[in-house]
């Protein structure tokens, strides 16, 4: 609705603001299993990368697991005592049987030495992916790690605010993390990204706001 531009005329901008709250006051706990496919789908990636990790090292015969290190320890060790894993792994050279008709017109059989340019190219490729999925697969892991405590500690959902959005005032930001359910404040927290700052902070003290109201409307019923 164009909320991401915080230039627009007040008679718009309230509209917007209301379509905006209506929403999420009419749809409160109803974002849960939004947010749970969107973190099981980062539980995905991560089985992707270590499942990608466990079939390369079936196509190398299991010395993929050990290349990028191997690399590492060749590069350090001495010269005399290298025995390079690249090459062990991608030959450039290797032995070679021609057959070609000869004179006779019989099929006469060559041996020779032929050269392996493209594992060159290779060995380059592959120790890159080695380190490529080894930094993919520790950077979704704690990512996991993070979301799981985001959903168990509502205390770290307000400080995770408290610092992406600090011209939220504290108090909303508490009442929310605790009325508010987990899928409902990672919607925010999206939204928040995603629109002016100003804007956001007007949706969210209104939201709070809303919440006390109705808190203090069930004291004095009872």
């Amino acid at each position: 609705m164009d909320l991401d531009v915080g230039i627009m005329t007040q008679v718009d901008r309230k509209q917007k603001q209301e379509m905006m709250l209506d929403y999420l006051q009419s749809n409160i706990r109803n974002h849960n299993f939004w947010a749970f496919k969107y973190f099981f789908c980062e539980i995905l990636a991560f089985i992707n990368v270590v499942g990608q990790m466990f079939l390369m090292d079936r196509f190398f015969d299991g010395e993929f697991f050990s290349y990028g290190t191997d690399v590492i320890n060749f590069m350090q060790s001495d010269q005399e005592d290298r025995v390079d894993p690249m090459i062990y792994i991608f030959p450039r050279m290797t032995k070679c049987t021609f057959h070609k008709y000869g004179l006779s017109g019989e099929v006469e059989r060559h041996d020779s030495i032929c050269i392996l340019p493209l594992n060159i190219v290779n060995e380059k490729i592959y120790i890159f992916l080695w380190f490529w999925f080894i930094i993919l697969a520790v950077l979704t892991l704690i990512l996991i790690i993070y979301r799981v405590f985001m959903f168990t500690s509502s205390k770290l959902r307000a400080y995770l605010f408290k610092i992406h959005y600090r011209l939220i005032e504290q108090y909303d930001i508490e009442k929310i993390a605790k009325h508010y359910g987990v899928g409902d404040w990672y919607l925010l927290y999206m939204i928040g990204i995603n629109i002016d700052a100003g804007i956001f902070r007007d949706v969210f003290h209104r939201l709070a706001e809303n919440i006390k109201d109705g808190s203090e409307e069930n004291r004095r019923m009872v």
